[in-house]
């Protein structure tokens, strides 16, 4: 069976993208990495992609003659010449421009580092501490030329800690998304993700009817015996 052919992109350390890779050499993952680009001729995730044998391009955005446009329109010859069908951006620090993101229309993902719709952009992490909310997470969906937006596939759910600072807090989504995306992957590989009125619907997926409370009721001083004769009444 043909794999699905993946181009990555990734500006920084491509933790991301090494979670894909270790889920690409898995025997019966349906996708495999043609190219990885990054717009960071220094970045890490170069290096990553290098040592497992992946091919590699980099371009600086910086001074590029004609400006963004024409970045982006060489960016997308690329990926076409590389035969990738889905793109992904993992960790790519860089707004696409509109003309880019027709040329990919429904075949390019993004993760990012909130439960969107809420906390698009940059510092996701420091607008959840700042909002003070109980909840954050990852999402994974289709991108459109609106900044952090599109059709939804999947997402995880991570508790926001009353200590936490942004680096905790990112540490926690992280671990997620190395998971999640990975997962959503699989799943379009898989012929299971449609898009039916703007909405990304997974195909057979598992409903899991559950609720969790943050934070939990916290224990009285005197102890968890005690707490729980107090508790019994």
């Amino acid at each position: 069976m043909a794999r699905l052919k993946l181009a990555v992109l990734a500006t920084g350390r491509g933790s991301n993208l090494q979670a894909i890779i270790d889920a690409c050499r898995r025997k019966n993952f349906p996708a495999e990495i043609v190219l990885v680009f990054s717009n960071n001729p220094k970045a890490y995730a170069l290096e990553r992609a290098e040592a497992a044998g992946i091919a590699t391009a980099a371009l600086s955005h910086k001074n590029y003659p004609g400006g963004r446009v024409a970045f982006d329109r060489e960016v997308s010859r690329l990926l076409a010449e590389s035969g990738a069908e889905l793109i992904v951006l993992a960790g790519y620090l860089r707004l696409l421009s509109a003309e880019f993101v027709g040329n990919w229309v429904d075949r390019m993902i993004n993760i990012h580092p909130s439960l969107l719709p809420a906390f698009k952009g940059l510092r996701a992490h420091e607008q959840v501490l700042e909002a003070g909310v109980k909840y954050s997470g990852c999402t994974v969906h289709y991108v459109v030329p609106e900044m952090d937006a599109g059709p939804v596939i999947a997402q995880a759910v991570v508790p926001v800690f009353a200590d936490d600072t942004p680096a905790t807090l990112g540490r926690r989504v992280l671990r997620e998304e190395h998971k999640l995306l990975p997962m959503v992957i699989g799943l379009i590989a898989g012929g299971r993700v449609r898009i039916n009125d703007a909405h990304a619907i997974v195909d057979g997926a598992a409903q899991t009817d559950f609720a969790h409370q943050n934070p939990t009721e916290a224990l009285p001083k005197t102890g968890k015996h005690l707490w729980r004769r107090w508790r019994n009444g």
